[in-house]
């Protein structure tokens, strides 16, 4: 499903999740943004936004995923999937570059 030169693969179920919701919002250009950032539990977070565009620099996976450049780095080789579980919906990263995490699976150290 995912670009080969991708930092992250994308999961069929997480493609679809966010074509889903790019159609119930009658937005067919909207964009998940994944983003590394200092915090959580663990040194490093996961943050996910939506986004009408690209900045310059950006790394588009599958013309549904925006990574800035600083964190593709944090993020490369890993896969993006969407579960649905008892504890609620959610997108999360499988990073194999993560030395530890936390319960939440929402952050990671390196």
């Amino acid at each position: 499903m995912s670009d080969m030169n991708a930092p992250i693969t994308l999961t069929p179920t997480a493609y679809n999740r966010i074509e889903d919701i790019r159609q119930s919002r009658s937005q067919p250009g909207l964009f998940l943004r994944l983003a590394v950032s200092g915090g959580g539990c663990s040194g490093f977070r996961y943050d996910f936004s939506w986004d009408n565009t690209a900045a310059d620099g950006d790394i588009i996976v599958d013309d549904v995923l925006i990574i800035d450049p600083m964190s593709a780095a944090y993020v490369l080789g890993s896969t993006l999937d969407y579960s649905v579980s008892l504890m609620g919906e959610q997108f999360k990263v499988t990073n194999p570059n993560a030395s530890s995490g936390c319960g939440c699976g929402e952050s990671f150290s390196v």
